[in-house]
Formats: C-alpha cells, structure tokens, sequence
C-alpha cells in the first residue's frame, strides 16, 4: 500500500512538523543569508541544548524550554554583536560550547534523561514527536511565518542595509532582535525533525539553491519555502522506509536540490544573457536618428 507511512500516529505526528520545519526554517533563513549570518542557526542549536537539558532536569517540555532559553541566547548574541568588537567571537565561542556542554550536563544530572534522549535532539527522530511537541511546534511556526511574511519588507530592508534602513526611520536595532529571536524559535521548532546539529542547514541550504536560478527576493523566498517543504516531506518519508536517521536524510536531499539547480543554472544563465545582448542590439539598431545595417551589428 502506497500510502501506509500515513497510518502510524507517530507518522502523522511526524509529517506535520515537517511540513512546519519545512515552511520555517527557509522563510527565516532567507534573511540570516541576507545577512551573513548563515551560521547564525548553528549557534542558536548549541544554546538550545541547555534549554532541552533543563527540560528534561525540571520534567517540563524540552521544546518550551529550549525556546526560553534560546530566545534569551540569541538576544545575548545580538547583544554581542553590537558591543562585543574585538572580543566578540570569543564570547561568542564560549556562549554556543557552554550551551551545549550545558545541555549534556543537564540531561545526564536528570533522572528521566539518557543518551538516547540527547541523541534524537542532535539529530532528530521521527518515533519520539509527541502531540504535545506538535502544539508546541504548531504555535511556535505560526509566530515564524508572522513575522517573516508579515514584516518581509523591514526586514528585508533591514537585512540589506542597516544604515540606510536607519536613515529611512526604521527601528534597525528592534528588528535585528527580531530577526534574531524568530531564528531561535524556528530552531526550537526543527529540532524534534532535524535536530540542533543540522537545523542550520535547514535554514541556508534551500535559499542557496533557490538563488541559483532566481533573481528577486520574492521569487526566492516562495522557492525556498518550497524546497524546505519539499525536502522535509521526502526525507521523513524515506526515513520511515528506510530506517535512516531523518535530519541527515533531510540535509542531504537539500544539498543534492542545491546541486542539481546549480547545474541547471550555467545554461539558464548563458541563455539569459544572449537574450539581454539581443534585446540591447535591437534596442540600439531602433534609436531615432541613427542609420545602420543588422550586419554592422556584432553578436
């Protein structure tokens, strides 16, 4: 039966979210490649860690946690980005390293926590996606998407230029908090699928492989939002068949999507620009007031 990967509870629990990872992690990461940040995300998932950890110590939602704590993680790395100077990538180091020796301390010094535990939080996995993390998910996603197509034009302002957003009277420095919490909330949001060592990839890889073959931020927002969607579906489905673990399974369909546009995209190119020389040599063969012949014209 074609469609029996549907039937499982753990299944459906699963499909959900990735189609949620799938919308949240591109829609988001669209404006930390912007920025320069792809590796933004990695950071947030080593902090998370302390937030799972304190979960599992406290018997509360790992997924609630991990969001308050990587929420407060990220404003500290905005923070540093503004004030640290020279200092700052050594805060930054010791804040992600810390976070994640952290998280491991926690979880072993807690009496419902084991490796087992720790292992589908760094990489995922589809068995353990209970329906109180796909609440958790379900909300947490619909804040992402939000913020990321409500306020697409500020922050893509924001993302392009920060000094001329500040001349243009945006509020520069609450938007890139924004930016930065809704990035720490999407990688709450993926761990359940992808897990915290491989959300990062989520977040940049589909972006880089729609800006292969697209050239306005729109059009490469919806691709991809697209190919996250794409990718998370497939992945978690192969992982159901195959028994492969399914953040890597995920990062790995991106990537192979990355490639095959990126081959595509040399012919795209090269013909995009012979029909941009021959549009600019009609255009100068039909100015007023100029006479020439179509066989003066070099192609």
């Amino acid at each position: 039966m074609m469609l029996e990967f549907l039937n499982p509870p753990f299944m459906q629990r699963a499909l959900i979210a990735a189609v949620l990872v799938g919308i949240t992690a591109p829609a988001i990461g669209i404006y930390l490649v912007q920025r320069r940040q792809a590796l933004m995300g990695d950071g947030i998932g080593h902090i998370a860690m302390t937030g799972v950890g304190l979960g599992f110590l406290l018997s509360t939602n790992p997924v609630w946690m991990a969001t308050a704590v990587a929420v407060a993680g990220a404003v500290v790395m905005e923070l540093i980005r503004w004030y640290g100077h020279t200092r700052g990538d050594l805060a930054l180091a010791m804040l992600f390293y810390g976070g994640m020796a952290g998280g491991v301390m926690l979880i072993n010094l807690s009496d419902t926590g084991s490796n087992a535990n720790l292992t589908s939080y760094l990489f995922g996995s589809l068995a353990t996606v209970s329906e109180s993390d796909v609440i958790a998910i379900c909300v947490l996603a619909a804040f992402v998407v939000l913020v990321t197509v409500g306020l697409r034009r500020q922050l893509f302002a924001v993302s392009q230029d920060e000094e001329f957003a500040r001349v243009s009277g945006l509020p520069v420095r609450v938007l890139n908090l924004l930016i930065a919490v809704t990035a720490a909330v999407t990688v709450t949001v993926a761990m359940r699928v992808v897990g915290l060592l491989l959300v990062s990839a989520l977040m940049v890889v589909p972006v880089a492989a729609a800006q292969q073959i697209t050239k306005s931020f729109k059009v490469t927002f919806v691709l991809a939002v697209v190919i996250g969607t794409a990718v998370t579906l497939t992945g978690t489905v192969t992982s159901y068949y195959q028994d492969v673990p399914p953040g890597a399974t995920i990062v790995l369909l991106a990537i192979a999507v990355f490639v095959a546009l990126t081959v595509l995209a040399a012919p795209l190119a090269r013909r995009r620009a012979r029909a941009s020389e021959a549009k600019g040599a009609e255009c100068t063969l039909e100015v007023p007031g100029v006479r020439r012949d179509r066989d003066d014209v070099r192609v």
